[in-house]
């Protein structure tokens, strides 16, 4: 942190948890890792909150679009 910087405890706390800045979540609310094969809801950090991003069509595809290149803070 940049002590400097007047908006650096600001850019902290508009960190996601534990950096994560993508997510996916079963649309039934189970556990990830039960029924493989149904779709799941794609979430992304917006600065404040996770916003829905879109869905996949199972676990697999879901766990690729978190792997992807994660955005940077701010984009």
């Amino acid at each position: 942190m940049d002590a400097s910087d007047p908006l650096a405890l600001y850019e902290k706390r508009r960190r996601p948890p534990l950096d994560i800045y993508r997510r996916h979540r079963s649309l039934h609310g189970d556990a990830g890792h039960l029924r493989p094969n149904e779709p799941r809801v794609l979430e992304e950090w917006d600065g404040f909150t996770y916003a829905p991003a879109g869905t996949a069509a199972d676990l697999a595809a879901a766990v690729a679009w978190v792997a992807q290149a994660e955005p940077e803070p701010g984009e």
